[in-house]
């Protein structure tokens, strides 16, 4: 299946700033959110997306993929058991090519996991440890990983003498050319198993679930990823274990948004607070801390919290609160609030042709001299 081009995942086009991918995928990461959108393919968007974040917004992984887009730059012309690549060329024209080969008796790395992790704002902000439960693949404990019964060995593969490849000649229009093929009797493996582990049926591995401890890293943000060494699947031949990426998904909060190590925090004064000023306590993410409101503060003003927002997770700093005021306007008012600001528009100069009075209210209004 072939994957979208990033910058069309994000609704941009190449060459997009760093700011600009920034925007668009927090815009479509909270469009997206499994915990906000609800259809069908949320989730899978929402993956995508992340996807396409984590490598745009990664300087080198970004100069790759602008070069090669999402095709591998090690593979050169295919690569593969089946691919045309230079081992290929090098086998058809010089009639050499084999001792390129990976030796299938090689140790080998397993292969990588991931994990997608959801947490709330706060244990994002802070970090934790946690426990978590995945399946995996891990070395059978009857045959130790050689997928024979215990007290045989695996035969070499006669076939390929043990090499696990095979050479296939043919007949071109540019003469007899002699490749490479991995071994379709051992798979490649250069083995043959006559008495398979009756655990784990000559595979060498079993599937199992394993619970590991996670340290969660404080200041992580969504879409970021932890890499725990080791957890990965089993290598083969006695190699080492591939790595387990934990990819975190952060929830919403109900009042804070965060912006890289920055949070916002939206404060709705009254009318009275903003004109008069006032000194009131504004909830952080540490606690609440009391913040002085001036005389005549203006709806759309930002306060600044020095050190009060996310702890980089990187060790650069901590980043700040900014609060925005927002001056609510009451919507329902008694008569005795509407009288007492007639009189401070009166004063002021500025009387407003009010809305929604009646034919019968403005008529005593008048003979009453307001």
């Amino acid at each position: 299946m072939n994957k979208r081009d990033y910058y069309e995942v994000l609704g941009l086009t190449k060459g997009a700033s760093k700011e600009e991918i920034k925007k668009s995928y927090r815009k479509l990461s909270k469009q997206y959110h499994p915990d906000i959108n609800k259809d069908a393919n949320a989730v899978d968007k929402f993956k995508e997306i992340a996807e396409a974040y984590e490598v745009l917004s990664d300087d080198q992984k970004k100069a790759q993929y602008d070069q090669f887009g999402h095709a591998n730059p090690n593979q050169g012309f295919g690569g593969g058991a089946d691919g045309f690549g230079f081992d290929d060329i090098f086998s058809s024209f010089f009639g050499g090519g084999g001792s390129r080969r990976r030796d299938p008796n090689a140790p080998r790395k397993g292969e990588d996991l991931q994990y997608s992790m959801t947490i709330d704002f706060l244990e994002a902000v802070f970090g934790k440890e946690t426990e978590i439960e995945i399946p995996k693949e891990e070395t059978c404990d009857t045959c130790h990983g050689n997928g024979a019964k215990p007290g045989t060995t695996p035969d070499k593969c006669h076939h390929c003498q043990g090499t696990g490849q095979v050479k296939v000649t043919q007949d071109t229009p540019f003469g007899r050319m002699v490749n490479q093929r991995a071994c379709h009797h051992c798979q490649g493996t250069g083995k043959l198993i006559k008495d398979k582990c009756a655990t784990c049926h000559g595979q060498g591995t079993v599937n199992k679930r394993k619970k590991i401890k996670v340290t969660i890293p404080a200041g992580v943000d969504d879409g970021q990823q932890l890499r725990v060494t080791g957890q990965g699947e089993p290598g083969k031949n006695g190699g080492p274990a591939g790595d387990l990426y934990v990819v975190f998904r952060v929830r919403q909060h109900d009042h804070f948004e965060r912006d890289g190590d920055d949070i916002y925090f939206e404060l709705k004064l009254t009318f009275p607070q903003a004109a008069l000023g006032d000194e009131i306590e504004v909830p952080t993410v540490n606690g609440k801390v009391k913040l002085k409101i001036p005389v005549g503060t203006q709806s759309g003003t930002t306060f600044r919290l020095k050190g009060k927002g996310v702890k980089n997770v990187h060790g650069y700093g901590i980043g700040d609160q900014h609060v925005v005021v927002k001056v609510l306007t009451p919507s329902k008012l008694t008569e005795k609030q509407k009288q007492l600001l007639r009189e401070f528009a009166e004063i002021s100069g500025d009387i407003p042709e009010e809305q929604g009075s009646s034919l019968f209210d403005k008529i005593k209004r008048t003979i009453k001299g307001d």
